[in-house]
């Protein structure tokens, strides 16, 4: 058949022609006066009415049904939800509906219905109907064919970019942000002036969005971008500042929030983050906003620092986010995408087109005006002989056609005198009529010279939009910022020395040195590290703030850390669990921690695991990390990290084992190797013997190494009995294990003034001196360290060093 059809035809002409549907008439604003169909038909609707903002308020639903029944066959909800958001002052920069009622809230609360709000056009809003009746834009017809509504307003105001628009089209969207009448009409003279000014010159007036929520806008290279190229991203900050109470406490205000931001949403999130220890400091968080503006309070504990809070409300929270500039609008019924230059040209060129289609129809009616005025004041010149005519006339028609011949007029001339009322014969209205007509030819010739001459029509526009800036221009409310500084907390925060606790059961803390003073050789070692009940310390690092601090878990895995993000403790302070700062998984603990300043690739760690496994890697694979840990060694299913240990070439390695084996070889022997390697053999293991301790040491030390079985069995054994060997081999014997001593439970070096701390299954702590541990061989089983109940064990041990630069507790 003729008329047939491809289904591939059809679907690409209906889809195309939904999709100009979409942009043209829906989603993408015109340039002219920057409003989509539904907001120019709320405006008109409101025109027809006569609901102008100097007249009483009217119902909405009476716009509403207005609007829908004569112009926009829609739901009556997107008509309503549309006139809301004109009536929203954190949603337009300026208003063009002025209402009367609830029209929602920025905590993202719903207006009222319909039924219950009226709405009348702002006063801003008249400027957009201005000279509508003086067909200065052209008329469609409704959808119904029986009415007329303009196809774009005749705008005075740069509403496109004054109150910025949204909106997702198909295959396209746009996000233009709002800005400031002042600043456009400035930029706009200024391209009046100079046609070849650049974006840069109108830059110096336009200095960036200008939102209603105010904040700070960081006019960076986005900016630039966006208005050059019609694309860019700006950081958009809400205003926070600090307020001194009481005793010396703090608390931070949020007074501005981003654009389009729900405040309670934000609030919602802030209280989330404190709850989950991502944001800590705050004791108080509250919501005190009322009509005279935004004002949520956070109250701070005492000696937090503010700016690293706010530090993190920024990197955490909406309270700064990106706002994607898209400047594409609908130019010549084709969606274009904007630099500022051709948004603020089309504007202009819009406003030439207005106003001289307005002086087109005025110079039209002046001319016909002064025509009939023309013939007034020759009949009144002739009064006589018009009255002598028209009574000899037997008909009006006569009369006309007399009046006519005898002082050749027109019919319209000779119309108007026959339509004359008496009264103008008078002399004041003979004076009247004259003065009228002079006038009118006054401005006839002034109406024609903006026809004719451009720098006349230059002049209106200038004259108009100067006018506009004098009338409604109002101070810029949004802080434009030259680059998003963001602030730095190690900046913030002094590089001082610390101390870093990590307790056998996983709670860790960080104190200050000064909690500490120094004390002579013979004292009681490092006191008032208080963990609790059956709990103690098992790393003891002393470090400075700003350095790295590296944890290494059971499964293979590192994560890394700042020292000052390891929330702070008083000398006495249990601390808090491991497990709320790190995502470990199930059965995942820490074994090592270490501090570091720096990743250099001389640097190695060297890692051993149960199975027998050591592997040696450069520190440089282990600067970058991510949140969630990153892979430090890789593990067997059945095999476990139990040590890590910063070394160098000089360094030997101890291995010993459950069974009572060691093995002494040099760092040397093992080759370094990638951070995802699983290293290589360090000891050759018997049967279902495993690894229980990495002891390196210096090949000068002084130091013996101390090992302890788990029924409280110990021993200190020289150095030297030691032989080094190679790696990979069976080993020597290091302890004699027994029934009665049970399996080793692990080995440390140790010096004679040091302290050796034992806990036991029972939560039993023993301390005791070095010395009372007496030096033996290797092939020996050592003395008793602790009595232990029936069915007692050792479960951990670890030493209290005790050297020249030792703390003790301030009293």
């Amino acid at each position: 058949m003729s008329n047939t059809v491809t289904i591939e035809q059809e679907l690409k002409k209906s889809y195309l022609e939904y999709s100009l549907s979409v942009i043209i008439g829906r989603a993408i604003p015109d340039v002219r006066d920057g409003l989509k169909p539904v907001h120019r038909r709320i405006m008109f609707a409101q025109h027809e009415l006569g609901n102008g903002w100097n007249r009483a308020h009217k119902k909405s639903a009476r716009v509403v049904g207005d609007v829908i029944g004569k112009y926009h066959p829609h739901g009556d909800s997107a008509v309503y939800d549309a006139i809301v958001r004109m009536a929203q002052p954190f949603s337009m920069r300026d208003l063009l509906v002025d209402g009367q009622g609830n029209f929602g809230s920025i905590d993202g609360d719903a207006a009222a219905a319909m039924r219950y709000t009226e709405v009348r056009m702002s006063r801003l809003a008249g400027e957009f109907l201005s000279d509508i009746d003086k067909e200065t834009v052209d008329f469609k017809p409704n959808y119904d064919n029986t009415l007329l509504e303009p196809s774009v307003l005749p705008t005075k105001v740069p509403n496109l970019l004054l109150n910025g628009s949204s909106g997702i089209a198909v295959g396209m969207a746009t996000n233009i942000p709002p800005h400031n009448l002042g600043e456009l009409v400035d930029a706009l003279l200024l391209l009046l002036d100079n046609r070849d000014c650049t974006v840069e010159d109108l830059m110096q007036f336009v200095k960036g969005p200008d939102f209603p929520t105010g904040g700070f806008c960081y006019a960076g290279q986005g900016l630039r971008d966006a208005y050059t190229t019609g694309r860019g991203t700006v950081k958009i900050r809400g205003k926070v500042e600090i307020e001194e109470r009481k005793k010396g406490f703090q608390s931070i205000i949020i007074t501005e929030i981003p654009f389009a931001l729900n405040k309670s949403s934000l609030v919602e999130k802030i209280a989330a983050l404190v709850n989950d220890r991502k944001i800590d400091g705050i004791t108080d968080l509250r919501d005190e906003s009322d009509r005279k503006g935004i004002r949520v309070v956070m109250d701070l504990k005492r000696g937090t620092i503010p700016e690293i809070v706010i530090n993190a409300l920024y990197k955490f929270t909406p309270l700064e986010s990106s706002f994607g500039i898209n400047m594409l609008a609908v130019v010549g019924n084709r969606p274009q995408t904007l630099t500022l230059k051709s948004a603020l040209s089309y504007f202009i060129e819009h406003r030439r087109e207005v106003i001289i289609r307005r002086t087109r129809y005025d110079l039209r009616k002046a001319e016909a005006r002064a025509h009939i005025l023309e013939g007034l004041r020759i009949a009144l010149d002739n009064i006589d002989e018009v009255v002598r005519i028209i009574r000899a006339s037997k008909t009006p028609q006569d009369a006309k056609t007399g009046l006519m011949e005898r002082f050749s007029l027109s019919e319209i001339q000779s119309q108007a005198i026959l339509d004359m009322r008496l009264q103008r014969l008078t002399n004041l209205e003979h004076e009247k009529l004259i003065e009228e007509y002079t006038e009118l030819l006054k401005q006839i010739e002034w109406f024609k010279s903006i026809l004719d001459n451009r720098e006349v029509l230059q002049g209106v526009v200038r004259d108009e939009l100067t006018q506009l800036r004098e009338n409604f221009s109002t101070p810029r409310r949004t802080t434009i910022e030259a680059e998003l500084d963001g602030i730095d907390i190690e900046d913030l925060i002094p590089d001082e020395d610390v101390v870093i606790t990590l307790s056998r059961r996983g709670y860790i803390k960080r104190t200050t040195l000064e909690s500490y003073r120094a004390q002579k050789r013979g004292g009681k070692g490092v006191a008032g590290v208080h963990t609790g009940d059956g709990d103690f310390v098992q790393d003891f690092l002393t470090t400075t703030n700003h350095q790295f601090l590296l944890l290494f878990t059971n499964k293979g895995r590192m994560f890394q850390l700042k020292v000052h993000q390891i929330p702070e403790g008083s000398r006495t302070a249990k601390g808090v669990h491991i497990a709320n700062l790190l995502p470990l998984e199930e059965n995942e603990f820490v074994t090592t921690a270490l501090s570091v300043r720096d990743f250099d690739e001389n640097k190695f760690f060297l890692f051993a695991t149960k199975r027998g496994m050591v592997k040696r890697s450069s520190a440089d694979l282990y600067g970058k990390c991510r949140r969630t840990g990153i892979i430090a060694v890789g593990m067997r299913d059945d095999d476990e990290l139990i040590m890590v240990r910063e070394v160098n070439d000089q360094c030997d390695v101890v291995l010993t084992t459950q069974e009572g084996i060691a093995i002494r070889f040099s760092c040397r022997d093992v080759r370094p190797m990638g951070r995802g390697a699983s290293g290589v053999k360090g000891i050759a293991l018997r049967g279902k013997d495993e690894v229980v301790a990495c002891v390196t040491l210096s090949q000068d030390t002084t130091s013996e190494i101390m090992t302890v079985s788990e029924n409280g069995y110990g021993k200190r054994t020289r150095l030297e009995l030691y032989r080094v060997q190679s790696r990979g081999g069976k080993g020597i014997i290091n302890f004699k294990v027994t029934p009665k001593t049970g399996p080793v439970l692990g080995a440390i070096p140790v010096e004679l003034e040091d302290e050796l701390i034992l806990l036991t299954s029972d939560n039993k702590i023993i301390r005791m001196n070095i010395k009372e541990v007496r030096s033996v061989g290797r092939a020996t089983q050592g003395v008793r360290l602790v009595s232990l109940n029936e069915g007692g064990l050792v479960v951990g041990f670890d030493r209290v060093q005790e050297r020249e630069d030792s703390f003790e507790e301030q009293e």
